[in-house]
């Protein structure tokens, strides 16, 4: 039986413009592989989460679907990454309320950040 998961792929046009994405919207999140592009398969790691997300290079998703990735941050957490996607220029949502965020990456990956308060 799984014990946990051990990593998310995610199939990208650019690793290193995804890794930096991802570390300018989450401050914990960390380039712990670079991209080694003599590799065959070339790709990069991003340490988020406690959970590795191993950006690939490829043809991402064509469109966006119901598919997404969810994370559980306090209020406080979500606006401050609100914060950091206006400063990038990246759109995102609010749903339900305003307790959830949702952002994509350039390749069609959709994030969300669902506020838990305890």
């Amino acid at each position: 039986m799984p014990q946990m998961l051990s990593h998310i792929a995610l199939i990208v046009a650019d690793p290193l413009r995804t890794a930096h994405l991802l570390t300018g919207v989450f401050e914990d999140a960390r380039i712990t592989r670079e991209l080694d592009a003599e590799d065959s398969h070339p790709s990069m790691t991003v340490r988020l989460a406690g959970l590795d997300f191993e950006l690939i290079r490829g043809a991402g998703p064509a469109a966006r679907n119901g598919d997404h990735i969810a994370f559980q941050v306090s209020k406080a957490e979500q606006q401050a990454c609100a914060e950091r996607l206006t400063a990038l220029a990246l759109d995102f949502d609010m749903a339900r309320r305003d307790t959830a965020l949702y952002f994509s990456d350039y390749d069609n990956h959709v994030f969300e950040l669902d506020v838990v308060e305890a």
